[in-house]
């Protein structure tokens, strides 16, 4: 049986029940039927059946009038943003983005690295346009974004999977050279850029937030490149490097986050 980070045996039960919400989840708007999750987490039917039934009497798990497709349940949805308002860089950089969000006039994010992939947990969008893939609880791959590749570089080399990698738009690295290419510039930068990689349209500047060692949240602004002129993106440039400073000397200040006396860091 699987060990847990801490040597302890995995609790099957609970894995499953895991698996199952992350998979429908996963699924976002495209509900599924017993027999497809079934299969899917290799499950027998009336194993799965019964699961469903209890998660939906808790509010996990929620089906439709015929009771033949399932999908995430509101509960999700509660737990989530207990999460973001429990979490202290959540409640520190938040004021911030605000800031940047005046200043600019485009759409910033806070996001945080999730195994191969960027977790978003906070957004402030622009009144410019709207976007339809980057929002709180969304989660993208790594390698096709400014966040993921401004924390990607924080890390040595050897730590990047091997390919290919899944692309999202004809721009994204698909290969590991040409993203270790990237990671190199912007490492001699200071911020990353994503032109169009993961979304057509879009170009997005990542700076990683440097109060942990090595970096696990981003701060990015996203413009389309309709607007994107060489004086906007130096501007841009210029004001989230304040920003980013100034969010890490908050951070590092007594009782800000895992400052001495100050909030624990839950992670």
């Amino acid at each position: 049986m699987p060990e847990t980070g801490s040597g302890v045996r995995e609790v099957k039960s609970a894995a499953r029940t895991v698996e199952l919400l992350e998979l429908l989840a996963a699924r976002a708007d495209r509900p599924a039927r017993l027999q497809e999750l079934a299969d899917e987490l290799g499950v027998p039917r009336s194993s799965m059946y019964a699961l469903l039934q209890t998660l939906i009497g808790r509010g996990w798990v929620r089906t439709d009038v015929t009771g033949s497709l399932y999908g995430i349940g509101i509960h999700a949805l509660l737990t989530g943003t207990s999460y973001l308002d429990s979490d202290p860089r959540v409640r520190l950089v938040r004021p911030h983005l605000d800031e940047a969000s005046e200043a600019l006039g485009e759409t910033i994010h806070l996001g945080r690295l999730d195994g191969r992939g960027v977790a978003y947990l906070a957004t402030r969008e622009s009144h410019e346009y709207l976007r339809t893939i980057s929002r709180v609880g969304r989660r993208l791959p790594a390698h096709v974004g400014a966040l993921g590749k401004a924390l990607l570089a924080e890390r040595p080399d050897d730590e990047l999977p091997e390919g290919p990698y899944e692309a999202l738009t004809p721009k994204s690295h698909t290969s590991r050279e040409s993203l270790l290419a990237d990671l190199a510039g912007v490492r001699a930068r200071g911020y990353s850029v994503d032109r169009e990689e993961g979304v057509t349209g879009i170009v997005g500047f990542g700076f990683a937030l440097r109060y942990d060692r090595p970096a696990q949240d981003a701060i990015s602004c996203s413009v389309p490149v309709a607007r994107l002129t060489a004086e906007h993106e130096e501007r841009i440039v210029a004001v989230m490097c304040e920003i980013r400073a100034r969010i890490e000397t908050t951070a590092s200040a007594p009782g800000a986050g895992n400052g001495p006396g100050g909030a624990v860091n839950w992670r």
